[in-house]
């Protein structure tokens, strides 16, 4: 229950670009850790470990916003950098489901792996600001939904749902966000 609600408060800020998004997100990681070690889940459970770790460089990133301006911005996500995390995507995949084939009694190597490693690559993108992290995700939470209800994690499926449903809604904010950043960028443009 608290991981559901944890998860369910950290989205919602994150939608609403709220900076107190980072410290419940790592109250949430840590519930899940307990959650997903029950369930043998534990590419997700690793996964909880990383998403501690990316929440403190969030945190800070979005604290510590380039100078002039009053929160870090929106942006779009560069060529270079999409085709690396597509590949660090699938490499982690790749290893991530070799391991857990190999070293543990998972159920669901594959759902687990590809979920996973989608998962830090959405976290990470989040952390920059990336507006594209919020497509990663809604693609992430539909798997998610699908291997909660195999592994009957019926609660934590439900928040996947929620979480989809305020991924829709975060993608549109923050499109929203970066119209009018960009319009305001080029107004001050305009007048220098």
């Amino acid at each position: 229950m608290f991981a559901f609600l944890t998860g369910a408060v950290c989205v919602w800020l994150l939608v609403k670009e709220n900076i107190w998004s980072w410290p419940i997100g790592i109250a949430n990681n840590l519930f899940y850790v307990v959650v997903f070690w029950w369930a043998k889940l534990y590419a997700d459970m690793g996964l909880q470990f990383f998403y501690i770790a990316i929440s403190i460089y969030g945190w800070w990133n979005w604290l510590h916003h380039p100078a002039g301006s009053k929160k870090l911005n929106v942006i779009r996500i560069g060529g270079r950098e999409a085709t690396a995390l597509f590949l660090i995507g699938l490499g982690s995949t790749g290893g991530l489901y070799w391991f857990l084939r190999r070293f543990t009694d998972s159920t669901v190597p594959l759902g687990d792996s590809l979920t996973t490693a989608m998962s830090l690559v959405a976290q990470y993108m989040l952390s920059r600001k990336h507006i594209e992290n919020w497509y990663v995700w809604i693609t992430a939470d539909i798997i998610y939904i699908a291997l909660y209800a195999y592994k009957q994690l019926y609660l934590t499926g439900l928040l996947y749902l929620i979480f989809m449903i305020m991924c829709i809604m975060g993608a549109i904010q923050w499109k929203k966000s970066l119209a009018s950043e960009s319009a305001d960028r080029e107004a001050e443009a305009v007048a220098t």
